[in-house]
């Protein structure tokens, strides 16, 4: 039916990186873990990790956080977004909530409405002793 070709073979000839696909028209309600590309074109109530790249379709729409290693956001993402390398949001994104990125490339048609923090993240226990003083 797929050519003939295993699991394996085929991984191998596109260098082992799978893409999931979760397509438009498709609603999914809970967490997505996933160690390859992964592209939104329904609708994810949930939470996304991925140690790859994140990319939500212009029908996309995402409510929960995202964390990769790169994002490209063309759809709606209500929620935080983590993402170690770049995040791109384009024209037609829409980002309701906080960032935290790398590096950032808005275009000027993007909505984006939230905080952003950019470089190396701040690990939680040191977050934690700052805003925890002592008391005098």
């Amino acid at each position: 039916m797929f050519n003939g070709k295993s699991k394996t073979e085929f991984a191998a000839e596109t260098g082992g990186n799978s893409t999931s696909l979760i397509g438009n028209g498709t609603t999914l309600k809970g967490d997505i873990t996933s160690n390859g590309d992964l592209r939104i074109d329904g609708t994810l109530i949930g939470n996304v990790h991925s140690s790859a790249k994140v990319v939500i379709g212009a029908n996309g729409v995402v409510e929960g956080d995202i964390h990769g290693l790169q994002a490209d956001i063309m759809g709606k993402v209500v929620g935080t977004i983590k993402v170690k390398e770049l995040l791109q949001l384009k024209s037609s994104g829409i980002v309701n909530g906080n960032i935290h990125a790398g590096k950032l490339q808005i275009e000027p048609a993007a909505t984006f409405n939230g905080a952003c923090h950019m470089g190396t993240e701040v690990s939680p226990a040191v977050n934690e002793k700052t805003k925890a003083a002592p008391a005098a």
